[in-house]
């Protein structure tokens, strides 16, 4: 089972924003270090791995990915991914800020998910070797502006992570937990997206001035193999980068040749091959102008973990015991509100069937012993405004279509993190071909309420929903694309979501709505009455807004838990891969919606008012605003951001994903209702 919040190795730990290396660097000082706080979690995390390491138990391949082997002295390549930060959301390319540039700058082939998500994928100009190891080898030396320093120090104070790919591995996080009297120094590797571009000193670490921000300018490369007689050469299992911040210094000049490719660089004084770096090296400011050595270790070691299950460490569920405590709450109400329906359709139901018919047998007038069948004249009659029910209904089919199936192929492993983008990738085509379930549920919900104007209907369905939520995209793109970020779609990659759209979507919704609206129309069991019946006045707790408002809390409530990892996955850049748990929430999240929608359509049929069709809807659906809530709570609480932008792309976001919650919900209470309302009806006598 994969974890949300990170993984685990031979010291594994839940990513902390503290615990970065020149926090631990702080220790030295006698500071109270984040680190500190690490060693249980690493001890737990760990001894969980080694009680569930089953030989070949957790071994698979991930599809779409095969191995590669390399031989002696082979080429490896270092791909540069974006920059990006929990703090403002914006994704900046690597080149964006004056890095170490190859010859040819070259651009990896992106999928239409990725370009979403705002990876763009580069070369780098680093030298990797299979089996050759390097120490303190120059990358570059490069003299920055004022200006270009301030873009480095800006980013850092933005909290800009790094992200990096070897064999389509991202790179993990060494930190170096330095010794105390009770423990000697040792390694964490921290596997959480990226890892830090730089920190800003403080009085807690030494050598360091409060505010000042300082760029890490050397990374250890650590890459971890496994061989095996099954295979020729070696297969990369691991990939680590322990950064450091060091000012280097050089003997004599830098001669002007060195800065060529293949030029010879001046040995450094700061380290060397016997003389490797360490995080007491006096680190490196980028404050004012001046120049930065860039330079990079490269060290090999072997791994007794498979190829197959090199994602294990990332992917790792330390925190399971909270996902089995939403699903447990999750089975909690499902068994409370399957109790309810139970007793409403074994003995009310029932008891008031077998009065009902005996009534009708025996001539007798029972119509005032119960509220449910006086309105059974009225109960099938058309709701207001039912071409707009009808669409709602339909777009829900097609997003309920859209994630089961997208949440089936990533339950069996199709939709793996190693195939970046994938996921998104998925569920936009899904929902492209699921708009002929759309056209055609909202025909035949169009044509039973008598409805004339399928052609505009149709319209209106395969228009609605896809165009409220490319709008608001359209006009975030715009405010990204103001702040160069590189998570700014491009209009070519905009024009192409058009076309799918246009080119595919709106057709299959024409052809499902022509399919649909040849069928018959379906009957009803009891007919409708030519004049509406007068409606009671309700009781306070049987109000529309108080019933609806009640009814989304239980929907909710089962999948709030398991919601709180997926934004940390979406806005905290952690890693999630818990689609077995996020299955089995979303099936209870299903029989939540359907019968919390029952119990209150029943109630409000016995108290005989018979507009139950967009409270069936409404009932499941308000769920969607306690999520949108919810991520209000979350945003105030768990994250921190600096821009303006930033917040208002987390609530435009929010609020599509909660309006895509209600439509989805909203569209299961509905169908529940629907049944359930015909089945209570067909099976009454009325005279």
């Amino acid at each position: 089972m994969a974890r949300s919040r990170g993984g685990a190795s031979d010291s594994p730990d839940a990513a902390s924003p503290d615990a970065s290396p020149a926090r631990c660097r702080a220790r030295r000082a006698g500071g109270a270090a984040a680190c500190a706080r690490l060693a249980p979690l690493v001890m737990a995390a760990a001894a969980m791995a080694a009680a569930t390491a089953v030989p070949g138990a957790r071994a698979f391949y991930l599809p779409g990915v095969a191995p590669r082997e390399y031989a002696q002295g082979d080429r490896v390549e270092l791909k540069l991914n974006k920059l990006a930060s929990t703090k403002t959301q914006l994704p900046y390319e690597w080149y964006s800020l004056p890095f170490c540039r190859p010859a040819r700058i070259e651009h990896v082939a992106e999928n239409l998910g990725e370009i979403l998500r705002g990876d763009r994928i580069e070369n780098s100009p680093y030298e990797i070797a299979m089996h050759v190891e390097e120490r303190c080898k120059v990358l570059c030396r490069t003299a920055y502006t004022a200006e270009q320093m301030a873009q480095f120090a800006h980013r850092i104070a933005e909290d800009y992570r790094v992200n990096w790919i070897v064999d389509n591995l991202p790179a993990a996080t060494r930190v170096v937990e330095p010794p105390t009297a009770d423990a000697p120094s040792r390694i964490i590797t921290i596997y959480e997206r990226g890892f830090p571009l730089g920190f800003r000193g403080s009085a807690e670490i030494p050598g360091t001035t409060d505010g000042v921000a300082y760029v890490y300018n050397h990374h250890r490369l650590v890459l971890k193999y496994h061989t095996d007689a099954a295979f020729d050469g070696a297969r990369i299992v691991g990939f680590e980068v322990e950064p450091f911040s060091v000012k280097h210094a050089y003997a004599g000049a830098w001669p002007a040749a060195a800065d060529t490719p293949g030029g010879k660089t001046p040995p450094l004084t700061t380290c060397s091959a016997a003389q490797p770096v360490s995080h007491d090296a006096a680190p490196q400011p980028v404050a004012d102008a001046g120049e930065v050595v860039w330079s990079y270790d490269v060290q090999w070691e072997y791994s007794d973990v498979k190829w197959a299950s090199r994602w294990d460490v990332y992917l790792y569920a330390t925190d399971e015991q909270i996902h089995w405590f939403s699903m447990v709450n999750s089975l909690m109400i499902v068994l409370f509100l399957s109790g309810m329906v139970a007793l409403i359709m074994a003995r009310t139901l029932r008891r008031d069937l077998s009065r009902y018919n005996d009534a009708a047998d025996a001539k007798e007038d029972a119509a005032e012993e119960s509220g449910w069948k006086l309105v059974h004249g009225d109960v099938f009659r058309p709701p207001a405004h039912f071409g707009l029910l009808a669409v709602y209904v339909g777009t829900g089919a097609q997003v309920f279509g859209m994630t089961f199936v997208t949440m089936t192929f990533a339950l069996l492993g199709f939709l793996s993190p190693a195939n970046r983008g994938g996921l998104m990738t998925a569920m936009l085509l899904l929902y492209v071909f699921m708009g002929m379930a759309a056209g055609y549920i909202a025909a035949r919900l169009y044509k039973m309420w008598r409805g004339t104007n399928w052609k505009g209907n149709t319209l209106k369905t395969a228009t609605m929903y896809p165009g409220i939520v490319g709008l608001v995209f359209f006009v975030l793109n715009l405010f990204i694309w103001g702040q160069k970020s590189s998570g700014a779609v491009p209009f070519g990659t905009l024009f192409a979501l058009l076309l799918l759209w246009f080119g595919i979507s709106v057709p299959l919704v024409f052809a499902g709505s022509y399919f649909g609206y040849k069928r018959g129309v379906i009957e009803q069991p009891t007919r409708t009455n030519q004049i509406p019946r007068v409606i009671p006045e309700q009781p306070w707790y049987m109000s529309a807004t108080f019933c609806t408002l009640v009814g989304g809390i239980l929907p909710f409530g089962a999948v709030f838990i398991e919601l709180f990892f997926i934004l940390s996955s979406i806005w905290l850049h952690q890693f999630y891969y818990v689609f077995g748990f996020l299955f089995v929430v979303f099936v209870i999240l299903l029989i939540t919606c359907a019968e919390i929608t029952i119990v209150m359509c029943y109630f409000q049929l016995c108290s005989e008012d018979y507009r139950w069709w967009w409270r069936a809807y409404l009932t499941a659906g308000s769920s969607g605003l306690y999520l949108f809530a919810y991520s209000l709570v979350y945003l105030a609480t768990k994250m921190v951001v600096v821009r303006v932008i930033s917040v208002v792309m987390y609530v435009c976001y929010m609020l599509i994903a909660a309006y895509t919650f209600f439509i989805l919900t909203g569209t299961v209470g509905f169908a529940a209702c629907f049944w359930f309302v015909r089945t209570i009806y067909g099976e009454v006598k009325v005279e």
